[in-house]
């Protein structure tokens, strides 16, 4: 996230509109793949911020791989979001409007490794079991892929 880091330093807390993806992960159970994050202890999908040069789909590869040890083989697209619903306030202060593409992944390699900087846990959930505290910006993202099933 060093682009918006920069741009921070610039702009402090103001929001900013910021560009990312997020990853729906399944396993063969048809099962999620939720992290649970450090900076707002909530459960999420894996994804981040586009840094400049990037593909969208880029950018969710090398977040799923940073942050889950997993290495996608094949993503696709699921929905893009943005909008006043995907406006979020970190819990540190800064503000941000999320422009959001999640794709989904059922083929990908590695092991679960948890990256300790951002995030506290790893799990697979059956639909039927996601946890309620789920982080804001993912909710409608996992609201609407749950519905689609």
């Amino acid at each position: 996230m060093s682009y918006v880091m920069d741009l921070r330093k610039i702009v402090g807390s103001r929001p900013l509109v910021i560009t990312g993806a997020s990853v729906i992960v399944l396993d063969k159970n048809s099962r999620l793949l939720l992290q649970l994050r450090k900076d707002n202890n909530c459960w999420g999908l894996a994804g981040g911020s586009l840094e400049p040069g990037e593909t969208l789909e880029e950018v969710a590869k090398r977040e799923l791989l940073e942050e889950t040890g997993l290495a996608a083989n094949d993503l696709r697209l699921f929905n893009i979001y943005s909008g006043d619903e995907f406006y979020y306030k970190y819990p540190h202060g800064d503000e941000v409007f999320n422009v959001i593409t999640a794709y989904i992944c059922t083929d990908y390699d590695g092991e679960l490794t948890v990256d300790n900087e951002e995030v506290n846990d790893l799990r697979f959930f059956h639909v039927h079991e996601i946890p309620s505290n789920i982080s804001p910006p993912d909710r409608k993202v996992l609201k609407e892929y749950i519905n689609s099933i």
